[in-house]
């Protein structure tokens, strides 16, 4: 049995949840977020609570069981509180600079990279543009913008150039020695 899908998810009192079969619908201060999920999985709400239910104890019904009570965990936080994602840029002349709702990143290449941000998604640049902030209500739609900046020049092993997560640590390598 799922250990996260059996625990009840409390809604906090500024948050208001509506469950229309399997639409899943939060509103908060932040905004709102609705999401579609599979049918094979009861939703429910009780009091100030919401109770993801699984048909039968089958393999798939299992996995379904945890991965839907996570999104509306997700969902949940992101309309309170929201969630970031802290990108860092290192480099000689690599650089971030947001221009309206483009952010533009100097990366080594011929030409600056321009990367529009999407609908929801908000970014800040910092520290003379060698941080970027990534803010957002969905966290999935936060990751994956964070993961394509990030893919735009990945830190390498040797100096760590790139642009790299705040928390992610690059292994080093060694250079070329002589003997």
């Amino acid at each position: 049995m799922s250990r996260i899908g059996k625990n009840p998810i409390a809604i906090p009192d500024k948050v208001d949840v509506k469950i229309s079969g399997t639409t899943v619908s939060v509103k908060g201060p932040k905004g709102n977020l609705t999401r579609e999920f599979h049918p094979e999985v009861k939703i429910s709400q009780k009091d100030n609570s919401v109770l993801v239910e699984k048909y039968s104890d089958a393999k798939f019904h299992r996995s379904l069981h945890g991965t839907v009570a996570s999104h509306i965990k997700n969902m949940i936080h992101g309309v309170t509180e929201g969630f970031e994602k802290i990108l860092i840029i290192n480099g000689v002349g690599y650089r971030a600079v947001m221009k309206g709702n483009t952010l533009n990143l100097s990366l080594g290449y011929s030409n600056p990279v321009d990367v529009e941000l999407p609908q929801g998604i908000e970014a800040e640049v910092e520290d003379r543009g060698l941080t970027v902030k990534i803010r957002g209500i969905n966290k999935e739609q936060v990751g994956q913008f964070a993961a394509e900046i990030r893919d735009l020049r990945r830190p390498e092993p040797y100096k760590g150039k790139g642009i790299r997560y705040s928390d992610e640590h690059i292994i080093r390598k060694a250079g070329k020695r002589a003997v």
